[in-house]
């Protein structure tokens, strides 16, 4: 499927988030879409997906002009997104949600493909497993495996490495290639550059909803794209990692046994450092969320204790900040905007006379969040909402803690959010995070606890690990010796 895309603009009041972008997609390639947040990259592949209509501009397929303004006729003519934040319907099982609309009559049952595909890429998914208790990275699977099924001929697929595991993403890498060999269409964004000159064909550049130079054949020089996605803001911020010295002890946990409906583990007897970054390492589904949401008090252990700042705890604290992968549905309300946001939020911590509109204001210009004061934000980027998450931490948080903190983030993004949080840690909070990237938890934790089958380990020195020696352990080479 050839894809040529003509004059297109598309403004929410405004903020012009796609200008007069022409560019031409080819059949049988892997296309990489960079850019940072806010550049107009999600919203140029929703209009291509029929999720927003554009204000002009032609898009013609094969050289014939379609006109799509809906999901369901950009799928009609063989268009399929996976979005940063799969849609879904979580009481449903896995296959319930593939099955749902899709109408194979005379084909191979759903369950076959399914499982065919599964098998293929190499997802391990459970059909029989709810939405609801699997991980953002395996639903982004289960779209991917959707598209497959309805026979897509235009992937398009958003930050589609997002938590899933090395191995995964070898998996992922070998079946987009074979569609693109098969003369389909592949459009694949995201902030990792060496994703790009892994998988793809070609890359084009967004920066502030423009079409940044021509279509660039790749291999395409690291510098070059930089610059382009950046501009004058190339040089990255340089952060340190392994700075922050401990400050006492604020969780205790003694013999605690942590179970949900996928995992169970334990006994875990430990303490965490005040004041310090401590990184979480595993395979996705591995436990680490589970223990996020116990030390936020938000579930508690089978058995044992967790004591904070020397109390019991029973509940969730005002102090203690849990930040969760799933923005839409657990971390903001996509309907409300950042001032009725920091009206629920932070009303009673405004400095005196200040408004919340000015703190909303104040928040988009200390946290470079593309969009405006009343603008809801499920209509923000996936990188902008992460932002706007980010930013609505209480400066009187105690702790910190974070699913996937730059889920979704550019680089220059992703360094200046490490920075604030780098800044916390020095005036005494404690953070705690997961990440799928081991490069990112090596760079900036101060301690280390990895999760592997069930158990943890005590806790490392962040210092004495290489990102090769904690994939490792990850991966149940040489754990047993780490264990508790």
């Amino acid at each position: 499927m050839h894809i040529s895309i003509r004059n297109l603009r598309k403004a929410f009041g405004p903020v012009v988030a796609n200008n007069d972008i022409s560019v031409d997609f080819a059949a049988g390639q892997i296309h990489g879409i960079l850019g940072e947040n806010g550049a107009g990259k999600s919203t140029l592949m929703k209009i291509l997906a029929g999720m927003y209509s554009a204000d002009r501009g032609d898009i013609a397929i094969d050289g014939r002009i379609v006109l799509l303004g809906a999901p369901k006729r950009a799928l009609q003519v063989g268009i399929g997104m996976v979005g940063q934040d799969p849609l879904d319907i979580p009481v449903f099982t896995i296959l319930e949600n593939i099955s749902a609309g899709i109408r194979l009559a005379g084909q191979i049952p759903v369950a076959e493909s399914f499982d065919h595909w599964n098998s293929v890429l190499g997802f391990e998914l459970d059909p029989r497993a709810h939405i609801g208790h699997i991980t953002v990275g395996q639903r982004q699977q289960v779209e991917i495996i959707r598209l497959l099924i309805t026979g897509s001929q235009l992937f398009i697929l958003d930050e589609p490495t997002t938590g899933i595991t090395a191995a995964q993403i070898d998996a992922l890498f070998v079946a987009l290639r074979t569609i693109a060999n098969a003369g389909k269409t592949v459009l694949f964004v995201t902030h990792k550059l060496d994703e790009v000159a892994t998988l793809c064909d070609t890359v084009s550049v967004l920066r502030g909803g423009i079409l940044v130079g021509e279509q660039a054949q790749m291999p395409v020089p690291r510098e070059q794209i930089l610059q382009a996605m950046f501009g004058e803001r190339n040089a990255l911020i340089a952060t340190q990692s392994g700075q922050h010295h401990p400050n006492g002890t604020v969780w205790k946990l003694t013999d605690v046994f942590m179970h949900d409906a996928q995992i169970a583990f334990g006994p875990i007897t430990t303490t965490i450092a005040a004041g310090q970054i401590v990184g979480l390492a595993g395979l996705e589904g591995s436990g680490q969320t589970l223990f996020l949401r116990h030390l936020a008090g938000m579930q508690l252990p089978h058995s044992g204790s967790i004591v904070f700042a020397d109390t019991p705890l029973r509940a969730p604290r005002y102090d203690n900040v849990f930040l969760p992968a799933d923005r839409l549905h657990e971390g903001i309300i996509p309907s409300m905007n950042l001032v009725e946001h920091v009206q629920l939020l932070h009303r009673h911590l405004l400095a005196t006379g200040q408004t919340s509109r000015e703190k909303a204001i104040q928040l988009i210009a200390d946290y470079n969040i593309k969009a405006t004061p009343d603008m809801p934000l499920q209509l923000l980027s996936g990188g902008n909402q992460q932002r706007a998450m980010l930013a609505l931490i209480p400066d009187t948080a105690r702790v910190i803690l974070l699913e996937h903190p730059t889920r979704g983030l550019d680089a220059y993004s992703a360094e200046a959010i490490w920075q604030r949080l780098q800044e916390r840690c020095a005036r005494g909070a404690t953070v705690v995070f997961f990440s799928a990237d081991l490069e990112e938890v090596i760079r900036y934790s101060d301690a280390v606890l990895v999760f592997f089958g069930g158990s943890v380990s005590r806790v490392l020195d962040c210092d004495a690990l290489s990102e090769q020696a904690l994939a490792r352990l990850i991966g149940g080479v040489g754990f047993a010796e780490v264990a508790q």
